[in-house]
């Protein structure tokens, strides 16, 4: 072939995206069976994009998007599943006696030559993703025939009695292995939740993958009553109670990961509607440096942290990534020297060197109970996992009073509203002002992919939000779309953040009953950075876009 004799390091130096030193320099200190492509991937020094279309403008090699081109089916048959993932390729169109064959790496002509004799066809490479071809390696090669599979038992006599005790006896049932690839799918997609949705006549499968639902896949009813029952046995609930929800929690190892399934049940008119929260505990503990803050906010932050006592709040919606910034908070303070102990509902990572304590309501083990009992435990740090009513809030309250930082979590929408809440709740206004060191409101946005982000110049509406907020801009950004995003153009999620640290003007403010506005001058006045401020701020870095500031963010 004509691209037989170049080396993708000689290629990257002629683009000019790598120096020869580079390029030299990570051939020596690269693992023995590892790629030089992958390894500069790994150090950062190109990017996949980068990659791709070096490769297809100097190779003359085409860049293929399996998830928007057909791939033939039958052609799945021609290479076995152990090779597809051992060469990371996918054979997606035949030629006469040419085999079109997506390549993470089409210069591997090791590869190319072990395709070419064990086909019998001659190997036409394609450039993709290695993200995408590990997607299609799991829709061609596993989840299409287990649903076949599953479909064919299910077409058989009396499916119903068969399919209750070959869930219970038999680990390779077609429902155990669509229930446990629909799983590893959600979690090689990094998706947050799993959503089953009953329709009349369908069953819809839908992924949460950064904060947005997306239809993954539409199932025949007929394969309901065995996966809710799969799903449920996995939980250790009752298969045979229909008409109440249910929640349990299983632990499970896929893809040699370690995950923490929360699954919950709920009755609806067309049958049980099934959600499973995906916990990554390999992914569990967070850094203050990976939340996001921006460096007033994050000094700020960690001044709350390091006093003695008081009380930190973390405010937000539910799923904006509140227990992320308590556990990275906890994870900073936590040494040997002080005893650190959280009560929960549930735990959601386990922490090492932490007590945590999980909320038990059955047998009266309420946040309100655990929280007074670990007050006689000595403890110097507390964490509530959410206030909820005003027994909790009190004990919270005066525990932060009696020299321990209390860190815990409250439903408000802004960091000034979570004071009027605690109020509202029946504390009273001298206890919250005296207890409060300060509150973080934070919120979720979706990242601009980094591998198609562009930059574009904002429309006067746009740059509207900007000027009233006192931002230059030149320039905002925004995701093309391709295929290590799934074509949506953003990937992974990031915090904004507004930090309120309460000090003895605002004290007095709140004490003398003043209204909320006065308040909110007062801290506009010394500088405080709102949500919609550090995301429009992140939005000019090119961080993440302006829809989505808006779409998290109310600008008041």
């Amino acid at each position: 072939m004509r691209t037989k004799h170049r080396r993708l390091g000689d290629i990257l130096v002629e683009a000019g995206l790598v120096t020869k030193e580079q390029v030299e320099h990570v051939v020596s200190t690269k693992k023995r069976s590892q790629k030089l492509g992958d390894a500069l991937l790994e150090q950062r020094l190109v990017t996949e994009k980068e990659l791709i279309e070096v490769l297809e403008f100097q190779l003359g090699i085409p860049h293929v998007a399996l998830n928007r081109h057909p791939v033939d089916g039958q052609l799945i048959n021609l290479v076995p599943k152990e090779m597809a993932k051992r060469h990371m390729v996918l054979p997606f169109q035949k030629e006469g006696d040419k085999l079109k064959v997506a390549m993470a790496d089409p210069m591997d002509f090791v590869a190319i030559d072990d395709l070419r004799m064990h086909t019998g066809f001659t190997i036409e490479p394609s450039i993709a993703s290695k993200k995408d071809i590990q997607q299609s390696i799991y829709k061609y090669y596993e989840l299409e025939p287990s649903m076949k599979e599953f479909a064919v038992e299910e077409s058989e006599e009396e499916p119903v009695a068969r399919e209750s005790q070959s869930i219970d006896e038999d680990d390779d049932a077609p429902v155990i292995r669509l229930v446990n690839q629909l799983f590893a799918s959600a979690l090689q997609k990094e998706a947050s939740d799993v959503h089953v949705d009953p329709h009349e006549t369908k069953i819809l499968v839908r992924y949460r993958i950064d904060g947005i639902l997306r239809t993954e896949q539409a199932l025949p009813k007929h394969f309901q009553n065995a996966l809710v029952a799969r799903v449920k046995i996995m939980a250790n609930l009752n298969i045979t109670e229909t008409r109440l929800p249910q929640d349990g929690r299983v632990k499970v190892s896929l893809d040699k990961k370690k995950v923490d399934l929360r699954i919950s049940t709920l009755p609806t008119v067309f049958g049980e509607k099934i959600v499973v929260r995906i916990l990554d505990m390999n992914q569990a503990i967070t850094r203050i440096d990976d939340l996001g803050f921006n460096i007033v906010n994050k000094d700020h932050f960690e001044n709350l942290l390091k006093k003695p006592s008081g009380m930190v709040l973390i405010t937000g919606p539910t799923g904006s990534g509140k227990t992320s910034t308590l556990y990275a908070g906890l994870n900073a303070l936590n040494d040997d020297q002080v005893n650190i102990m959280t009560i929960e509902d549930p735990v959601e990572y386990q922490m090492e060197g932490i007590n945590q304590v999980q909320v038990n309501t059955k047998v009266g083990l309420t946040f309100a109970a655990g929280l007074r009992s670990m007050l006689r435990q000595d403890p110097n740090i507390v964490m509530v996992g959410e206030i909820r009513d005003r027994e909790t809030a009190e004990i919270a309250v005066r525990a932060s009073l009696t020299g321990h930082l209390v860190m815990s979590t409250l439903h408000t929408n802004s960091a000034l509203s979570t004071i009027p809440r605690l109020i509202d709740m029946g504390v009273e206004p001298f206890l919250v002002t005296n207890s409060l060191s300060g509150i973080v409101a934070q919120r979720l946005v979706r990242r601009v992919c980094s591998e198609c982000s562009e930059a574009y110049e904002p429309t006067e509406q746009e740059r509207t939000w900007f000027v009233k907020r006192g931002i230059d801009i030149d320039y905002l950004y925004k995701g093309k779309g391709c295929s290590s995003c799934n074509d949506m153009g953003y990937r992974g999620r990031m915090a904004i953040h507004e930090v309120l640290v309460i000090d003895d003007e605002l004290r007095k403010l709140v004490l003398n009953n003043q209204p909320m506005t006065a308040i909110k001058e007062y801290v506009m006045a010394n500088d405080m950075i709102f949500l919609v401020e550090d995301g429009l701020l992140k939005a000019k870095k090119g961080d993440t876009t302006l829809e989505e500031v808006l779409r998290v963010a109310l600008d008041d």
